[in-house]
């Protein structure tokens, strides 16, 4: 029986890495370059929206005709002062894109939390409980798969009305599926191991052997996800930016940018191309430390 006990609780029960505490596992995060190089820059564009009413050297709504078109600087004509040069209403395009990192950021953090929130509560369901459970929920997952997500995107918040929180629940409603169909095959991986068949057999609730037990081994993978769901968040909230279905024309956003520079793009190439450099850079970021994650947290990815 004592046996019994200690397998259930093998995170306890056996001294290895994971067993170092929080300290070991502060230095293999910080020892893992994709995320202290993705996740640095990430942490960077954290402070800046935090603080980008201090940080911006002017107000991005500010219009000034006589200094529309300014180039950025270095270039013939530029300002001092505005140092990634103004659109073809006189704005600042630098203090444009830091006030759009607070959109982005807001949509991709809030958005991946909650597709991850719903993704993950029914993969659990369908992977552990199976039957019954497992075969409307996979059902459902084909089903939501088979239309296009972009399109749907596009569809819902033009249904439900734009702005931020239209763009977050209709990511949320997308992209939870990606979250459902790993979790559930990953709890039904855990679900043949033996520290949960010793778990079984001590007596513990099924509930609290999901949650308990399994849910804790699952983080490093659902973490991953959550990262290059952040990425994809980006892209749509870009995408629903650029054809004017996110936030009010007033608010600057890294699409709404994308969009007034493709108009212009022959006069003022940096309106456009600045806010492009920096959905790319977000999106990859996302992307490296979901990967970087990914490789630091399993313990056999670090062997």
């Amino acid at each position: 029986m004592d046996e019994a006990v200690s397998l259930a609780s093998p995170t306890k029960a056996v001294p290895s890495h994971s067993g170092r505490g929080w300290r070991y596992q502060l230095k293999v995060l910080i020892f893992e370059p994709k995320i202290a190089v993705a996740g640095g820059f990430i942490l960077v564009l954290v402070l800046v929206a935090l603080f980008a009413p201090l940080i911006s050297p002017h107000d991005p709504l500010d219009q000034d005709l006589m200094l529309s078109a300014l180039p950025p600087a270095g270039f013939d004509g530029a300002e001092h002062s505005y140092l990634l040069g103004t659109d073809n209403l006189g704005r600042d395009v630098l203090s444009r894109l830091i006030f759009g990192t607070r959109i982005t950021l807001i949509v991709a953090v809030v958005a991946a939390g909650l597709a991850a929130l719903i993704g993950t509560t029914l993969g659990l369901l369908a992977g552990w409980y199976r039957g019954l459970a497992d075969t409307a929920i996979s059902r459902l997952v084909e089903i939501w798969m088979s239309f296009p997500p972009v399109l749907l995107s596009i569809l819902l918040v033009a249904v439900i009305g734009s702005g931020v929180t239209s763009v977050i629940a209709a990511i949320a409603i997308i992209d939870w599926t990606r979250f459902c169909r790993v979790i559930r095959a990953e709890t039904m991986a855990q679900a043949q191991q033996d520290y949960v068949l010793a778990a079984r057999a001590v007596g513990y609730p099924r509930l609290h052997i999901l949650l308990r037990e399994i849910l804790p081994n699952l983080m490093p993978v659902l973490l991953a996800l959550v990262s290059l769901e952040m990425g994809i968040a980006v892209i749509v909230e870009g995408i629903l930016s650029f054809v004017g279905l996110s936030v009010s024309s007033d608010t600057p956003t890294w699409g709404g940018m994308i969009a007034e520079g493709r108009q212009y793009i022959h006069q003022t190439w940096w309106v456009l191309a600045a806010p492009l450099a920096a959905l790319f850079a977000t999106v990859l970021c996302f992307n490296q430390l979901g990967e970087g994650l990914r490789r630091a947290l399993d313990p056999v990815l670090r062997r």
